[in-house]
């Protein structure tokens, strides 16, 4: 069965973002490449953006978090677009309260934590760099 990876594009914040995402879920990050690690293939790379992120990956779970900073020559990446939801299925209740108060500190909630019309616990957000989440514990799965 294929995985599907969330990846995640910042305009510049990505480092910052993903230190912040694994302060709420543990781990270790398996890969960071910065801008300035692709100078030796021959490709160009402005000074201010050398130490900006090219490639960040968080394993959580099962599921590789994925994101990068959009170089400054490829245009902004507008951020208060729906980029995409990450939807994020808890073991527990409580595992579920911990992630959804944990990364909507200093984000937009959209509707707080509860138990939903459809008979799982439900929340969602906009973190504080703009991705939106979805957490979700359904007792019945």
């Amino acid at each position: 069965m294929a995985n599907i990876n969330p990846h995640i594009n910042f305009n510049g914040n990505a480092e910052d973002a993903f230190n912040f995402y694994k302060s709420v879920f543990g781990g270790e990050f398996s890969k960071i490449m910065r801008f300035k690690d692709l100078e030796s293939t021959g490709i160009p790379i402005a000074e201010h953006e050398a130490h900006k992120i090219m490639h960040i990956a968080l394993p959580i779970g099962n599921t590789i978090l994925m994101g990068n900073d959009v170089p400054e020559i490829l245009g902004q990446t507008n951020e208060n677009e729906n980029r995409s939801k990450i939807v994020i299925n808890t073991e527990s209740k409580e595992e579920a309260d911990n992630i959804f108060n944990g990364l909507s500190v200093g984000g937009q909630v959209e509707m707080p934590i509860s138990d939903s019309p459809w008979g799982s616990y439900f929340g969602m957000f906009r973190d504080k760099y703009g991705i939106e989440w979805m957490v979700e514990f359904d007792a019945k799965k």
